[in-house]
């Protein structure tokens, strides 16, 4: 059963850093929170598990969630990644939840533009090429004049839009629900059977959750027309990985993926090797911009809980007393 929420945001003063080099850094510029060293675990460096109010997660291991129960005492645990999926679950109701928010959109978009250039334009295969000793040339597809669809209109999925705003393409925003802002319309799920039809490239921008699990599988992708390219960077399972297994090895459709269902992707799985497929080991948020963006995020969210503010991007309240702001 949960408990009543009644941790003031006034009594968070302890912060647990799972890294040394974040630990030195939030460390050197807060003097009204107590720092501790705290990879979720060992025991925390300078106290006791039940002394911390909040946990940054480590980024680059999920090892503590195989014993969620670390965290039990804890008040906020703080993700350093964007994707949440599955750890409310693990952690229970009665913790609360932050994610990273923007810290990886601009890497993840990035990564996504990557994608779409690589494969419009060949460049896999002008790689290739260069490896084998072969200097030939070729005609491909372009980025300019394509109609683009992206489903995700969050942190990522808005960093994405901004970034194929100069490259002269048509563009569609697709989100849960349809609604108008600043920029135009803003298409809901609902109008996919009619968008994907005139869609040559389909980007991919979403959390994982029930409502977005296999959202895109064998129906979906039949309405694609023939040649069109998906691209996903947002969670693997979005995606049907036998429907679209079936589509890129029949040659029909390509796809360019940062994230897939499972990872790893095994070594002998048709998408490594078919022509049309390009691959990416889910490094969207793997690049030098994420640990000074981590950094600035941690330093808000700290202004914030001084403030008496609730924390961005927060998941779950979980035993946290919140104001209605």
């Amino acid at each position: 059963m949960s408990h009543s929420q009644d941790v003031p945001l006034s009594d968070l003063r302890v912060i647990s850093l799972p890294e040394q080099q974040l630990f030195d850094e939030i460390s050197a510029e807060t003097t009204d929170f107590t720092c501790v060293l705290w990879d979720l675990e060992n025991e925390p460096e300078g106290c006791a598990r039940e002394d911390v109010d909040i946990a940054v997660a480590p980024y680059y291991s999920g090892r503590w969630l195989k014993d969620p129960s670390v965290v039990r005492d804890v008040s906020l645990v703080q993700l350093q990644s964007t994707g949440f999926d599955g750890v409310p679950e693990k952690i229970g109701e009665d913790v609360a939840l932050a994610a990273g928010g923007w810290v990886h959109a601009a890497g993840t978009a990035e990564i996504a533009l990557g994608l779409i250039i690589a494969a419009q334009r060949n460049l896999d295969r002008a790689v290739l090429q260069q490896h084998e000793g072969v200097y030939k040339r070729y005609f491909s597809r372009a980025v300019a004049d394509s109609r683009v669809t992206v489903v995700g209109v969050g942190e990522i999925g808005g960093a994405v839009i901004s970034r194929l705003a100069p490259f002269e393409v048509e563009l569609t925003r697709v989100a849960s629900h349809a609604r108008e802002d600043e920029a135009g319309r803003i298409h809901g799920i609902d109008e996919l059977d009619e968008i994907l039809p005139r869609t040559d490239i389909l980007v991919l921008a979403l959390p994982l959750g029930d409502a977005t699990r296999d959202l895109v599988g064998e129906r979906t992708l039949a309405l694609l027309p023939d040649d069109a390219l998906v691209v996903n960077v947002g969670r693997g399972p979005v995606v049907n990985t036998d429907a679209l297994t079936a589509e890129v090895v029949s040659g029909r459709l390509r796809c360019a993926l940062d994230v897939v269902d499972p990872e790893p992707l095994p070594g002998d799985h048709s998408l490594m090797s078919a022509a049309g497929s390009i691959v990416l080991p889910h490094v969207g948020g793997s690049n030098v911009s994420f640990r000074p963006r981590v950094h600035k995020l941690i330093l808000e969210q700290l202004e914030l809980i001084r403030q008496g503010r609730s924390p961005q991007f927060l998941v779950q309240p979980g035993r946290l007393a919140l104001q209605d702001e």
